[in-house]
């Protein structure tokens, strides 16, 4: 299984996912980390430069490119998130955790694994993402 991380240097969890400079994955297996990979955030309308509505049908960012950069993960983990990017995560069946701790990425992916993580289902950020 592989858990992606958001983060602007590979170490820590950025505070926002579609802000990210990068996103670490991490393979797990018999309940431990077994590989690493850094994956540059080409994907997000934010790390592209796109204000929220910049060429987007109705307004909204189309998340796509990095729901599928993202595909072969079976969970996100970040400090923030919005709420068009969670609910694209949910739709495609990948699982999202919104910290509210301090960690490091890879502390993280250990929490994760030791199932003391909640599931973000309805907490995202409903700001404005501009």
């Amino acid at each position: 299984m592989k858990v992606a991380v958001a983060s602007n240097n590979g170490e820590d969890i950025s505070a926002h996912f579609g802000r990210c400079a990068c996103f670490a994955i991490f393979e797990i297996e018999d309940q431990k980390i077994t590989g690493r990979e850094i994956r540059p955030n080409t994907f997000t309308p934010h790390a592209r430069g796109q204000r929220p509505g910049d060429g987007h049908p109705g307004g909204g960012p189309n998340h796509g490119s990095v729901i599928q950069a993202l595909s072969d993960c079976e969970a996100v983990i970040s400090y923030g998130m919005g709420w068009r990017a969670g609910q694209a995560l949910q739709e495609a069946g990948v699982r999202s955790f919104v910290l509210d701790q301090e960690a490091t990425a890879e502390e993280a992916v250990g929490l994760f694994i030791q199932g003391k993580l909640k599931e973000n289902v309805d907490g995202f950020c409903r700001g404005p993402h501009g």
